[in-house]
């Protein structure tokens, strides 16, 4: 198998659309990453016909603009496998060698972001291979999933049961792709929500990746104290001073703040600290 993201078409629209049918059946489509009122539609060649398509279809939308360029370019990073802790991450087209000591992941990014080389996504990966190699994690909740990278390496180091929730659908689209790739339909569950209202969720530990102005609104739930296990990040410094002081006044210990490349902070925090942690 070839990488098949050597190069992007993409079209940019101004308004809503919801291409399907033919347009999703053809090989050269890659996907479609819709916002509130634009979207990016993703093909690996041009395809002439489709903004008229589109047009006929929408004709409250508009295409603003068409791109060329490079998965590299899109993404400001590479798809290539890499080592971490006992992950092994790697593409579908660069199956590694067996290795009983490693846990692999095949990961599939399309055109959504989360390789797992951004600071964030590796501190999040490390911090649950530490966690769960020296704790019982049986149930995760993972926020903002994207690829499903962190789902995925929850499943690896044996959780029962992950829950990979997104807002965008062309990301928890991405995320079933590689679960399915990994086989672990049996443990993992990819859907669309707001990350927001996840806290209800009954789970050992949260991991959320996302923006700021989300975190907020997880801290302020009450339901926040019930789990055993936080990994926050996403957070450059200014954020992560309050996300300390809102930690701080409900009484949730921080276990551990990394910030390796001293632009981006992430934690392992603990709510009600009654026993020691075998976390270093």
């Amino acid at each position: 198998m070839e990488n098949p993201y050597q190069n992007l078409v993409i079209y940019y629209f101004e308004g809503r659309i919801e291409p399907g049918g033919a347009v999703t059946a053809d090989p050269r489509f890659l996907g479609n990453w819709q916002e509130a009122d634009s979207a990016f539609v993703f093909f690996s060649e041009p395809v002439p016909s489709f903004a008229k398509q589109m047009a006929d279809q929408y004709p409250d939308a508009s295409l603003a603009d068409v791109y060329e360029m490079t998965w590299e370019q899109w993404h400001g990073d590479s798809i290539h496998s890499y080592c971490l802790e006992k992950f092994y991450v790697y593409p579908p087209w660069e199956r590694p060698a067996d290795d009983p000591d490693r846990r692999n992941i095949m990961l599939d990014p399309g055109v959504v972001f989360g390789t797992g080389l951004h600071q964030t996504t590796r501190d999040c990966l490390e911090l649950i291979h530490h966690l769960c190699s020296k704790n019982n994690i049986e149930t995760v909740v993972d926020i903002g999933t994207g690829t499903g990278l962190l789902a995925l390496g929850a499943a690896a180091m044996d959780c029962r049961r992950v829950l990979a929730c997104d807002f965008n659908r062309l990301a928890v689209e991405t995320a079933r792709k590689n679960i399915a790739l990994n086989h672990w339909d049996d443990r993992v569950l990819a859907f669309q929500a707001r990350g927001e209202t996840m806290m209800e969720l009954p789970c050992d530990l949260v991991v959320a990746n996302i923006h700021y102005d989300i975190m907020q609104q997880l801290l302020a739930s009450p339901e926040l104290l019930d789990r055993q296990y936080l990994i926050l990040s996403g957070l450059l410094h200014s954020q992560a001073r309050k996300v300390v002081e809102t930690l701080t006044k409900k009484q949730v210990h921080i276990l551990q703040h990394r910030c390796p490349d001293g632009i981006w902070n992430t934690f392992l925090a603990r709510p009600s600290m009654t026993a020691s942690c075998g976390v270093n």
